[in-house]
C-alpha cells in the first residue's frame, strides 16, 4: 500500500525484489486515495492509478484501488478488510525502510506487526534508522534473517525480514517537488 504519488523506480525495486526474494506469486500495489500522515492532499486518485500501472507493467504485479474500495484508511484497517476478504491468502506487507522507521506514529502499529508478516526494502538514509527504529526494537526477537526470506509465507506474524536490493534515490516527495 501507499500513496505512489508519483509511482517511481524505487518502487518498481521493491516490488521485483518481494517476487524474487519471497518467491511471492503476486504483489499487489495498493494504490491509497490519501496516507493519514501526511498533509498534503494526494494527487488525483485516477491518475495516480494510471501512472502505477504504466510502472508496475508485469504480469505478477497486481494495481488495485482495493483500499478506496474497502473504505480503509490505515494499514491495519486494510490488513484486517483484506485477510477477512480473502482467508486463504497469505499476506506480507511490504514497505520500504523509511516507513519503519517511522512506524511507531501508525495507528495500531503493534496490533498491524502481529497481525501480517512484514518484508521491509532498504531505502537511501533511511535503513539503519529502521533498525534502530522503535518497531524494529519491538518485534526484533520475531525478525528472520535476508537469507530465509522465502521461508516467510509458513510462518505466523509477527514476522518480518529486511530485503536486498538496489537502492533507488528517487522519493514521492523529491519528484512532486521537482515538478512544483
Amino acid at each position: 500500500g501507499g500513496s505512489f504519488d508519483p509511482p517511481h523506480e524505487g518502487h518498481r525495486l521493491l516490488g521485483e525484489a518481494a517476487l524474487k526474494q519471497l518467491q511471492a506469486d503476486f504483489v499487489w500495489w495498493l494504490v491509497s486515495p490519501q496516507n493519514p500522515l501526511k498533509e498534503t492532499k494526494a494527487g488525483a486518485a485516477d491518475a495516480r492509478l494510471a501512472a502505477t500501472r504504466a510502472l508496475a507493467n508485469h504480469p505478477k504485479f497486481i494495481v488495485s484501488n482495493e483500499e478506496a474500495r474497502l473504505g480503509t484508511q490505515y494499514a491495519v484497517d486494510t490488513v484486517r478488510a483484506l485477510q477477512a476478504r480473502y482467508p486463504h491468502v497469505t499476506f506480507i506487507w511490504l514497505i520500504g525502510a523509511d516507513n519503519l522507521a517511522q512506524m511507531h506514529h501508525w495507528k495500531d502499529w503493534q496490533e498491524l506487526m502481529s497481525g501480517v508478516a512484514m518484508a521491509v526494502y532498504p531505502r537511501p538514509g533511511a535503513t539503519l534508522k529502521a533498525l534502530s527504529s522503535p518497531a524494529a526494537h519491538k518485534f526484533a526477537a520475531y525478525r528472520l534473517p535476508s537469507a530465509a526470506a522465502a521461508q516467510m509465507r509458513h510462518y505466523q506474524a509477527p514476522v518480518w525480514t529486511m530485503l536486498q536490493g538496489a537502492q533507488s534515490q528517487q522519493s514521492s516527495t523529491a519528484l512532486r517537488k521537482s515538478k512544483g
